[in-house]
């Protein structure tokens, strides 16, 4: 294939699968703790990492990363005590994180408005060796939580209540998630932007719910749809010149619509086996039964 004689495409290839492996991993635990917007937040705060990344003239990614883990533990800190006011001291949070990003960028020497949409909206063919180093670190820590940490993260995120009472360590695992979404979000950032990224571990997860029903499937669907469409997405948009993170957020949105048309089937099809696997279960008295045939339990 000729995409894949160039150098930059591979690497934005082998980008986009570990993108497409990584985001859906971390959404599934997002969306069950319905906070299907926290990658969102997370983006806007990474921004000031990108911007002081450029001002300090060092790499932006591990910036952005240190960031957006601090901006994620002030959230999981403002979730567990700010109360009413909890709402309002996040939106700041995310607006700040936005505007400082902006204006770091501006102020800095490599910075400009071009850099600035590379990272908001994504730009895979920009990713460099050194990027792809960060990426493998960074995407091989989330892989290590996601799955080798799922049966408590998925009891922390189902019952919060039933974790604590059997003993599982409930606001350390929260703040777990949170900083592994940070993490998450900067791995991506490069791929679908930082404006994008939480549509690409929410999507997958939300189109995988419609056709499943356990965490476990759930998980191998959403990370399925997650790698079909950054890679499809990639492809895509070298062939037809157009943004990747938009291609590969479109492509997401269309597999989520299929499958919601599909479940509506399924569901019908399921109901149908249960009401005949009901009838299956009923018990009949033989016609030749005898008094001889009944048990007595005498004291």
């Amino acid at each position: 294939m000729e995409i894949l004689n160039y150098a930059f495409m591979q690497r934005a290839l082998i980008a986009a699968l570990i993108v497409g492996v990584t985001a859906p991993a971390i959404g599934i635990y997002l969306v069950q703790r319905r906070q299907a917007l926290m990658g969102d937040g997370i983006g806007h705060v990474a921004l000031t990492g990108v911007g002081l990344g450029f001002l300090l003239n060092t790499s932006p990614i591990w910036v952005a990363t240190a960031v957006a883990i601090a901006g994620s533990v002030v959230m999981e800190l403002i979730r567990w005590y700010g109360k009413t006011r909890g709402d309002l001291a996040l939106a700041m949070l995310f607006y700040g994180g936005m505007a400082g990003g902006v204006m770091l960028m501006n102020l800095s020497d490599a910075g400009s408005n071009a850099n600035l949409g590379t990272y908001l909206f994504g730009s895979i063919t920009t990713v460099s060796p050194q990027d792809m180093t960060t990426i493998y670190v960074l995407a091989a820590l989330v892989l290590a939580i996601t799955i080798g940490l799922r049966r408590q993260l998925f009891a922390v995120c189902q019952d919060e209540e039933f974790a604590r009472v059997t003993g599982l360590p409930v606001r350390l695992l929260n703040l777990l998630v949170a900083v592994t979404a940070a993490v998450t979000v900067t791995v991506a950032m490069r791929v679908v932007g930082l404006l994008l990224v939480s549509a690409l571990m929410v999507i997958p997860v939300a189109a995988a719910q419609q056709i499943s029903r356990s965490f476990a499937v759930t998980f191998s669907v959403a990370v399925a749809i997650g790698v079909a469409v950054t890679l499809t997405g990639t492809t895509t948009s070298y062939y037809v010149d157009v943004p990747s993170g938009a291609t590969i957020v479109l492509f997401a949105i269309g597999l989520f619509v299929l499958f919601t048309g599909l479940a509506a089937p399924l569901a019908k099809k399921r109901a149908r086996a249960a009401a005949e696997a009901s009838k299956g279960c009923t018990l009949e008295v033989p016609g030749d039964r005898t008094v001889a045939d009944d048990v007595s339990v005498t004291g």
